[in-house]
């Protein structure tokens, strides 16, 4: 049975929602809940494999590297953050082909300068020329796989340059022919309606980033305004490290004596736990490889 591409998912989508997997246990969690597809971000893979921040301090081999372990842990495809291409059009080429080679089924291109790289959706502080990130995507385009190998145009400009700016270069990113765009540092929701509205019946990708920093709108809601794409950013790695802090604090008291003892985990945790890592599978081939 041939797999649905992602471009086949997301033109199927009224939008297309999707979660960030931080690793290969979150990501089968994300298939188990019925999810068709995934992206990947570098702020919480970097948080979850090496407790980094999200400053350019990885290379593209550490990236990709964290990337295959996830994609290789499930059957849905998935779309990945690659930075500015990790260098010039060298680099981007590289990234290309072993993003494609490890199972990744599209990449986000960013026109961030790595210089001064701010993680995550704060506002950036710079972008390069709008022909130096036309060149790494032209280069994208031309070196991909195949047309089913998606390429996002992704501008930072609107933090530095303005809205108006931001919105010039995404239009020329189109012309180029990306598959799609993404405007960040969006700050209100007039600037999600004039985005959504400037790229209506594109890939036009959104986030609904936590913090507070902009007012969160429903799937339905972005998608009437132009989204066709929205990806909830860090909402599964600040729950899980919340819920894990919580946990430590009770054993913590424990310790001291100063809590009563912790109780078991609820007993659907710990199934979709053992599901999530496949125990009973593993448990059959271990059973009928017994003499």
């Amino acid at each position: 049975m041939t797999r649905p591409s992602l471009r086949q998912i997301h033109d199927a989508a009224r939008p297309l929602v999707v979660p960030l997997a931080h690793d290969a246990l979150s990501a089968r969690l994300i298939e188990r809940a019925g999810f068709p597809s995934f992206n990947i971000g570098g702020s919480s893979l970097l948080a979850a494999r090496h407790g980094l921040p999200d400053l350019g301090l990885a290379g593209m081999g550490e990236m990709a590297a964290a990337i295959q372990d996830i994609v290789q842990s499930v059957s849905i495809p998935c779309l990945a953050d690659a930075d500015d291409g990790y260098g010039d059009v060298k680099n981007v080429v590289h990234t290309v082909e072993t993003y494609h080679r490890i199972g990744v089924r599209g990449m986000l291109i960013e026109d961030q300068s790595r210089d001064t790289k701010r993680p995550g959706e704060q506002a950036a502080q710079a972008v390069v020329q709008v022909e130096l990130i036309e060149q790494k995507l032209r280069i994208a385009l031309e070196r991909r796989p195949d047309r089913d190998f998606v390429i996002i145009g992704r501008t930072d400009a609107a933090g530095t340059e303005g809205l108006d700016a931001a919105l010039r270069r995404a239009e020329r990113f189109l012309k180029l022919g990306v598959d799609g765009v993404f405007v960040a540092g969006l700050k209100s929701t007039s600037d999600l309606e004039r985005t959504g509205a400037a790229f209506k019946g594109q890939w036009n990708m959104t986030v609904m980033p936590e913090g507070g920093r902009i007012a969160w709108h429903t799937p339905q809601e972005l998608y009437a305004m132009g989204f066709s794409q929205v990806v909830y950013t860090n909402s599964l790695i600040l729950r899980a490290t919340g819920a894990m802090e919580q946990a430590l604090d009770q054993i913590k008291g424990l310790g001291a004596g100063t809590a009563a003892a912790i109780g078991p985990a609820e007993g659907l945790a710990t199934q979709a736990f053992d599901d999530a890592v496949q125990m009973r599978k593993w448990r059959e081939i271990g059973e009928a490889s017994r003499v």
